[in-house]
């Protein structure tokens, strides 16, 4: 187990260490987007529902933070992004993480199950099983695809809160959980961009590392042209309104821009021309939580 390099960082592990496992970062996007899939569903919104359903899911995207964090100790001792996370700079044990994210992916998939039944609690254990076993010990290390079909696991929320809801599923939730899976691949091929060292350190296939930068920003580029009619498609089926409407064909098409940006640029081989793929990167972010903000106004409006 590689230990942290600089001594303040092997200090004794304080609550937030334990809290940095769970991902928070990451915990509030799911979070979000899971709160729009419960509100958007069709029926009355019962509170007591609403928050279990929903802790539920936040428990088990840091359950499955945790996990990942277990297994990738070694990946994440050596790329500057991760070294100074809690295990690999001493401060936690792997063990203890490990003992987190099981306790806690029990716990909340038993919650989900008696507050909202086997439909929703059988979506969130997949949701965890994917993350933790399917993507973190297998994808991540074995194919450059690792986004492309790990990104699954962080697209699901929105479908689980509305399962937890409705009881079953439909049209309307399999294309938000469509939009987050086409958004992950461009949003964190960027990323991959400037970390390409890191990754190659790391002995991880991210597509930059094994495809190239060239390629890696066709890809980008291909994937940006399909994610931005996906986002428009809520409005066609109804789902979104006219805010919805106007949002996702502006953001699309800024999208679209800023991807074509990193086409034509050098991003990836440092310095200042890995700014189009910064820029992407932060984009996309806003680009996500704008398309369900929007569906989430619609909806208040509507009421």
């Amino acid at each position: 187990m590689t230990v942290a390099h600089h001594s303040d960082l092997a200090r004794p592990a304080t609550a937030s260490d334990y809290f940095a496992l769970l991902k928070p970062r990451v915990m509030s996007l799911v979070v979000f987007t899971a709160l729009v899939g419960y509100l958007c569903a069709p029926g009355a919104n019962d509170p007591v529902l609403g928050f279990a359903s929903i802790l539920s899911i936040a428990i088990a995207a840091g359950a499955s933070g945790a996990l990942n964090m277990w297994f990738d100790a070694d990946i994440d001792a050596v790329m500057t992004r991760t070294r100074t996370r809690p295990i690999p700079a001493g401060r936690v044990d792997r063990e203890e993480a490990l003992m987190l994210g099981l306790v806690l992916s029990g716990l909340s998939v038993m919650t989900m199950l008696l507050a909202a039944g086997a439909l929703a609690a059988a979506l969130l254990a997949f949701t965890i099983f994917f993350y933790a076993v399917v993507y973190t010990m297998w994808l991540k290390r074995s194919t450059p695809q690792n986004i492309v079909i790990g990104g699954l696991a962080g697209a699901l929320p929105p479908a689980i809160a509305w399962a937890a809801k409705t009881g079953t599923l439909s049209l309307d939730p399999v294309l938000l959980v469509a939009i987050i899976f086409m958004w992950t691949p461009p949003h964190f091929w960027a990323l991959s961009l400037l970390q390409r060292q890191d990754y190659a350190a790391a002995k991880v296939p991210m597509l930059p590392v094994t495809n190239g930068v060239r390629s890696t920003r066709a890809h980008i580029f291909a994937y940006s042209m399909l994610l931005a009619p996906l986002g428009v498609a809520p409005a066609i089926t109804g789902l979104g309104g006219l805010l919805y409407a106007v949002v996702s064909v502006v953001g699309g098409a800024a999208f679209i821009f800023l991807a074509a940006r990193v086409l034509r640029s050098q991003a990836g081989e440092g310095g200042a021309a890995d700014k189009p793929a910064r820029e992407l990167f932060a984009f996309s972010i806003l680009y996500l939580f704008a398309l369900f903000a929007a569906l989430l106004v619609d909806h208040g409006l509507a009421r």
